[in-house]
């Protein structure tokens, strides 16, 4: 009965958990799940080779397998006929998991360790795994290591897709006919989507104006949103757009216009599924960031690092670039989170990363404003996204 009962709690707890990891919607062989199956097998690089000869491009590989720290633990445990004997295992640490899944052709996404206290004590099991195994240190000695992996594809160069660039524009009628003219021309085809957001100033007109100039030249959309935030006006040229890749490029123009080609190379290099601008890299102009946003904006990268589970240097650069097919699924599975945030920026890391998607940073230079000033309120906007965090780090952390 002991036996049992030991068995019942840890499964269903590992159960539950890769049911988390893998999106409700998720198609038959989309993922791949290989739970506590490693410490078995002979030879692991041949084992996970062959798994993903099966697997669709686009697929996942979920990997489960008990912590070599926890050894000693396991075998008094079996001792103690606790738990069922079993054979000499291979002695497996997170690095070697993640080894092994780079030489058979995978990268890694996420990983990290669960549950500490792998039998049922009412309230303490309940507090030890929910909420102090994902607090630093005791993170770090969880019972088993999950790994999510994608297959690493080495894209076609003569592969040539077409990219939607969406400009959300408030109060930027100093900078759209710049924009229209600078942007590069890349892959099958280039599409500027302007969305005006309830301006002050003559945006609106500006845009109307600059679309008739370069009708001839460009390929440029436009519409005025209807709701409010630049989340809603993100999403309403999403709606608009034809091309296979989507990018977000604000208006105020802080990152250089010539480095989104940058980022289209990235994605069609499959260098990730989710490319993220990031400021806090190379040297910014003297009045392109206030010293109050700069730290907080490293505050949100390590607090989303551990949230999301893959490293983060800056959630907030305006300039992000994701495949159109991903998006459709981000939108899909918006109602785990809600619509809650009026940027737009969480709302896309974190369905990218409920979606394992590989997200990168793309170091970019960041400079001053050319034209108007900024439409963020560092204390108003700055507990927001406080409140967004700690809202993310219930729905994806303390599961």
């Amino acid at each position: 009965m002991k036996k049992d009962f030991w068995k019942r709690y840890y499964y269903d707890y590992l159960e539950s958990f890769i049911s988390f990891l893998m999106p409700p919607d998720a198609k038959k062989h989309d993922y791949t799940v290989v739970s506590d199956v490693l410490g078995n097998t002979r030879d692991i690089e041949l084992f996970l080779r062959e798994i993903g000869k099966t697997m669709p491009k686009d697929g996942r590989l979920v990997i489960t397998q008990y912590s070599a720290l926890w050894e000693p633990i396991l075998r008094l445990a079996s001792r103690l006929k606790l738990r069922t004997a079993i054979i000499e295992q291979n002695w497996l640490t997170m690095l070697d998991l993640k080894n092994f899944a780079y030489l058979a052709g995978f990268e890694v996404v996420k990983s990290g360790t669960k549950m500490l206290m792998p039998i049922y004590i009412p309230i303490l099991s309940f507090l030890l795994n929910k909420f102090l195994a994902n607090i630093w240190p005791f993170c770090h000695f969880g019972i088993f290591h999950y790994v999510v992996a994608r297959k690493m594809e080495i894209c076609a160069t003569d592969q040539k897709p077409s990219i939607s660039i969406v400009v959300p524009a408030r109060n930027e009628a100093g900078t759209i006919e710049k924009i229209a003219g600078e942007l590069p021309e890349l892959g099958s085809f280039t599409e500027i989507i302007f969305v005006e957001g309830n301006s002050t100033d003559n945006t609106y007109e500006k845009i109307v104006e600059t679309a008739e100039k370069f009708k001839d030249k460009k390929k440029i959309k436009f519409a005025k949103q209807s709701g409010k935030g630049k989340g809603d006006a993100v999403r309403k040229g999403f709606e608009m757009a034809t091309g296979d890749i989507l990018a977000i490029y604000d208006a105020d123009m802080t990152v250089p216009i010539n480095e989104v080609k940058k980022f289209y190379d990235a994605i069609v290099e499959n260098k990730g599924d989710f490319i993220n601008g990031s400021r806090l890299v190379y040297p910014m102009q003297k009045e392109s960031m206030r010293v109050l946003n700069f730290f907080g904006n490293k505050f949100f990268s390590l607090a989303f690092s551990w949230i999301l589970g893959q490293p983060m240097k800056d959630t907030l650069c305006g300039t992000k670039v994701l495949w159109r097919t991903d998006y459709e699924k981000i939108k899909q599975g918006r109602k785990f989170f809600g619509d809650f945030d009026p940027f737009g920026d969480f709302d896309l890391l974190f369905g990218a990363a409920k979606l394992n998607l590989k997200i990168i940073d793309l170091p970019v230079h960041y400079k001053e404003r050319i034209y108007g000033t900024t439409n963020i309120s560092r204390w108003r906007h700055g507990w927001l996204l406080l409140k967004m965090t700690i809202f993310a780090a219930r729905k994806m952390k303390f599961v």
